[in-house]
């Protein structure tokens, strides 16, 4: 049976996305994004499931660098969750009596400002995970979390208030990695990571191969290269698969004028039900 690691333990959102990306597969959980693409990259598993951008707060930095720094793994498919987000605690537990609130960094900037409107005496302290939080917070009095309704209900915790998050619209984008990417379907995205040189025009040399090629290029951003000071990775995706006509020609013609190019992978593009085509 495929084995699958996903951001433990069970109850996070990351649990909710294996399930749906792999669900027939055996699911594990482990402690972080970087520990499951680590282990996907040394083989401890077939896939690996990790949260890489939310609506609200962008791109998530460690599964990115985990993904910059580990070879080998490639996405292939990717999914939208809807956030909502719930306020637990132990039963009983009033708003007033809450004096801290534990959660995973990016449900705590998802949830800022309820958490200064309804608890603007209660210190934010970060969590491995949102189902980490909801055990670190039934173990003490005045302690909460913000998780999911499902991790509530697997550690018998007391939902005080439902959907905290600051925006209805809040998803978070997760992708499945393996060893291999998906074949082409026709409706794919790709992902690439890529160097240049400091110069002037070099990254505009690389973009124009994809502009001039009609090639839509749906988000691109910068991490740092961990080298030196002001070096940077680019990270772009752009639809199409790697192995479309224009798509090759297009990562061939960036290659005289980058240092390194890496492909992250081709894998179908997801789409709500409903959303435009």
């Amino acid at each position: 049976m495929t084995r699958t690691a996903f951001l433990g333990p069970p109850g996070t959102f990351g649990e909710i996305a294996a399930l749906r990306l792999a669900p027939t597969a055996e699911r594990s959980p482990l402690s972080s994004h970087a520990a499951v693409i680590a282990a996907v990259a040394d083989g401890s598993f077939d896939q690996g499931v990790a949260a890489i951008e939310n609506s609200l707060d962008g791109s998530v930095p460690e599964t990115l660098d985990a993904l910059i720094r580990e070879t080998g793994v490639s996405i292939c498919a990717e999914t939208a969750i809807a956030v909502n987000h719930c306020l637990i605690a132990r039963a009983g537990t009033a708003l007033a009596d809450i004096r801290v609130v534990y959660s995973h960094p990016q449900a705590l900037g998802q949830c800022r400002r309820f958490l200064e409107r309804e608890l603007p005496g209660a210190a934010a302290e970060a969590s491995l995970s949102t189902a980490a939080a909801v055990r670190e917070a039934l173990a003490q009095p005045g302690a909460a979390a913000l998780a999911t309704a499902r991790a509530a209900e697997l550690y018998s915790g007391a939902v005080l208030r439902k959907n905290v998050q600051d925006e209805a619209s809040n998803t978070t984008r997760f992708v499945l990695l393996a060893r291999q990417d998906a074949g082409r379907t026709g409706d794919d995205k790709t992902s690439i990571m890529f160097t240049t040189a400091d110069r002037p025009g070099a990254l505009v040399a690389v973009l124009q191969q994809f502009a001039e090629r009609g090639i839509n290029l749906t988000k691109i951003e910068s991490r740092p290269s961990r080298e030196s000071l002001g070096a940077y990775v680019f990270l772009v995706d752009l639809e199409g698969h790697r192995t479309d006509r224009i798509v090759r020609e297009a990562l061939e013609g960036m290659r005289p004028h980058t240092q390194t190019v890496r492909i992250f992978g081709s894998y179908p593009r997801f789409r709500q039900e409903g959303a435009a085509q």
